[in-house]
């Protein structure tokens, strides 16, 4: 276990960095702008599907084909919240009849 860290600790640098540069933007998004700014986001989640449905394909382990169908499962159910709450959002604005 231990190897398999040093091997991979500049990945685990790069991933906390990550996260606190992610808290740090989102932290700093006026109230105004963060639900279209979400939603927008949560429609770019499509490429997380498309990329991992390429790991389930070419996938050689069992742990490969699990998380691949996890990323599959929560990227869909970003992508289609990204869109209920774009189309709440527009509803807001239209007029009634």
């Amino acid at each position: 276990m231990l190897t398999f860290i040093t091997q991979h600790i500049e990945m685990f640098y790069l991933i906390i960095l990550m996260i606190f540069v992610g808290i740090e933007l989102i932290g700093h998004v006026p109230s105004v702008l963060h639900t279209p700014l979400m939603s927008g986001a949560n429609a770019i989640h499509g490429v997380v599907i498309i990329g991992s449905i390429i790991v389930m394909g070419q996938a050689e382990h069992v742990a490969s084909l699990i998380l691949g169908f996890l990323a599959v499962v929560l990227g869909t159910l970003n992508v289609v919240g990204g869109f209920v709450v774009t189309d709440r959002m527009l509803e807001m604005f239209k007029k009634k009849k």
